[in-house]
């Protein structure tokens, strides 16, 4: 009776800790809805920046931030996976193969804004792409890449050495039995960290701050050379350097880029909840 009370006792301690974390982000989340939500129109999501920017749209922040996630993706999405593919399934265990599962770990945890430093010394300067978008994707698809391969990884090792063996015994090659039997038992984990990776690339400032972003650029960017303006640091520039800006304004475009990364969430939970009822243990 006493363990069945302590028990119970630690639930309601657990809930309500729980609470006390997510009550404060509940009430983030419905002061930007609530604010936000005035603002949010067709033109606002359609329309140029005007009047410096207190009037018109967001739209040439919202497609530079679309661009920059779909270009981190074609970068970091085959190199991360590759590499993961690699360490889990080829690379034998050795003190190197443990120094990069180190270093990888380690490049997860640094700052946003060392890459930024990186990206504008390696691709801006060196390689003189400029402050463009190329430069600023692959310079995200290096800060998401450490997420990317650990996730993956992680996915890939999950899977029952038994798959491996039954592919091997019935006369298929490495890759064959990678392919067709790992690869696919492992894509719930493999999305999530590809998710992960670009949600962080989506809302991330300092690195495209370096690299790519700009103040105020009323159209659309015309090749992947050019600048544009991305929804974090539009965000940022909006709340901090334009005086007089309206209050409406800002928390509108916070819901946009809030709405972009919940939805890119909610793709990641459909895709990963039909792989997982697909797969076979």
């Amino acid at each position: 009776m006493k363990r069945v009370l302590m028990q119970r006792v630690g639930f309601v301690l657990l809930g309500l800790l729980a609470l006390v974390v997510v009550l404060p982000i509940l009430l983030v989340i419905g002061a930007i809805v609530a604010r936000g939500a005035q603002a949010i129109n067709w033109e606002f999501l359609t329309a140029m920046p005007r009047n410096g920017m207190k009037e018109g749209g967001i739209l040439p922040a919202l497609v530079g931030t679309l661009l920059l996630t779909l270009g981190t993706a074609v970068a970091a999405i085959p190199v991360g996976i590759g590499g993961a593919i690699y360490l889990s399934e080829y690379a034998r265990d050795t003190w190197l193969t443990r120094a990069i599962r180190l270093a990888i770990i380690n490049l997860a945890g640094i700052p946003s804004v060392v890459y930024g430093l990186f990206g504008l010394g390696l691709f801006v300067l060196f390689l003189q792409f400029g402050t463009s978008i190329l430069a600023g994707s692959l310079t995200l698809a290096i800060m998401t890449m450490p997420i990317i391969i650990s996730a993956a990884e992680e996915a890939l090792r999950s899977v029952p050495t038994e798959f491996r063996t039954v592919s091997a015994s019935l006369g298929g090659t490495r890759w064959q039995g990678v392919r067709n039997i790992v690869l696919p038992q492992a894509l719930p984990g493999i999305i999530t960290g590809v998710i992960l990776g670009l949600l962080r690339a989506a809302g991330e400032t300092a690195p495209i701050l370096f690299t790519v972003a700009a103040f105020f650029l009323p159209r659309l960017p015309q090749s992947p050379l050019d600048q544009t303006m991305a929804l974090p640091y539009h965000l940022y520039v909006i709340s901090t350097q334009v005086p007089g800006m309206p209050a409406d304004v800002q928390y509108g475009t916070a819901l946009v880029l809030l709405a972009l990364v919940l939805s890119l969430n909610l793709i990641a939970s459909v895709i990963r909840s039909y792989f997982r009822r697909r797969r076979e243990w």
